[in-house]
């Protein structure tokens, strides 16, 4: 978003006023002006240091509501696991084919899931699937036996998330064509999760702030939420880096 469509979007709430989400939300969907249903995103600057593999926060998160999208799905199997993606409604179901696909460029899939046995196979695949966020891992679900379930949640509703270099996790909690009550429940699951997902080893403050944007809206910081379970206006006057300058909520509270 760019030039009079972000003047008038910024215009559409006061930069230093404090939000609940519900109202926060709400405006998101007001300020989506590109013609398309865009996914709303929410973006999270935990308090960890993602360089140390013991405050890496990955995981998955089941959306009540769904993430208003075709999910494709690839399966790495082979055998009655094959059948069992296949019948489970999976986009791609194979092995070396599959992966000469993958090594010849071909990513006609947003997840990639993994039999035990086929890992040899995938492993090799690392440069190519993990820039992208495709690596099939343990810790997501995405290397399991039992793959149609897998495909079920993830054609259902279910995402992954992690930390990116930054300490930051940005999720899809929906699209803007979705009522209000359907965003709550998505971001209030994917809030939970991360809360659950808190690594023994992180100190202070854990939810640093947390954004939510359309797709093609404002740029970061977006939406900030002080996620404290109390606020201080100190820490948060005009000026202050620790500030939002745009949409702030107040807490939790919904």
């Amino acid at each position: 978003m760019s030039g009079k469509k972000l003047t008038d979007a910024l215009k559409g709430f006061d930069r230093d006023h404090f939000y609940t989400p519900t109202e926060a939300l709400g405006i998101v969907k007001t300020v989506a002006k590109s013609g398309f249903d865009e996914s709303v995103d929410v973006a999270v600057r935990l308090g960890v240091d993602p360089r140390k593999a013991d405050q890496m926060v990955r995981g998955t998160v089941a959306l009540p509501a769904g993430t208003g999208k075709d999910v494709r799905v690839a399966v790495f199997a082979a055998g009655e696991a094959a059948a069992e993606a296949r019948e489970a409604g999976a986009d791609l179901v194979g092995t070396d084919d599959l992966a000469a696909q993958v090594e010849a460029g071909k990513f006609d899939f947003d997840v990639a899931i993994a039999t035990p046995d086929m890992m040899p196979l995938v492993g090799r695949l690392g440069r190519a699937l993990g820039p992208r966020g495709l690596m099939p891992n343990p810790k997501t679900g995405t290397v399991t036996p039992d793959v149609a379930k897998a495909v079920e949640e993830f054609k259902g509703g279910k995402v992954e998330y992690r930390t990116d270099r930054y300490g930051n996790v940005h999720v899809p909690i929906g699209k803007i064509s979705f009522e209000v009550d359907a965003l709550k429940a998505n971001l209030a699951a994917v809030l939970d999760e991360i809360q659950r997902a808190k690594p023994a080893s992180a100190k202070g403050r854990y939810l640093r702030k947390i954004s939510v944007s359309p797709t093609m809206g404002p740029s970061e910081p977006k939406f900030a939420l002080n996620a404290a379970r109390t606020f201080s206006p100190l820490a948060c006057r005009k000026g202050k880096a620790t500030c939002g300058n745009l949409l702030t909520f107040t807490s939790l509270s919904w």
